[in-house]
């Protein structure tokens, strides 16, 4: 009895592979097991960022807050423990915001905080 490979689920797995490989430079693209190789690595880089992304987007928000609140004469932490003591429930996201888009808001916010 001849050996049997599957051959169309084998074709079918290494197609995937290519395709989440397409678009990457020279061998990486074409070669499987090299192509093998690079996706789990990009998979990793891609698991990590997921998390990097969000501690990087805090310290833009936190770096904004601040400038914001210099302006003001003021810094971030003494604005930020203000508005905690007051008992204003704003995130950071927002705040930060409203620091860059709308600056009389944010004037009024930290007017508020400080008083």
């Amino acid at each position: 009895m001849p050996r049997s490979q599957n051959r169309v689920a084998s074709h079918r797995r290494r197609k995937r592979i290519l395709a989440r490989a397409k678009g990457y430079w020279g061998a990486r693209s074409k070669v499987l097991t090299v192509a093998k190789h690079h996706i789990d690595k990009a998979g990793q880089h891609a698991y990590r960022d997921r998390r990097l992304k969000k501690r990087d987007f805090r310290a833009l928000w936190i770096t904004r807050i601040n400038a914001g609140a210099r302006i003001h004469g003021t810094t971030y932490s003494k604005l930020v423990n203000s508005l905690r003591k007051k008992g204003v429930i704003i995130n950071r996201k927002v705040l930060a915001d409203m620091a860059a888009a709308k600056p009389e808001a944010f004037a009024e916010v930290v007017k508020f905080a400080s008083s």
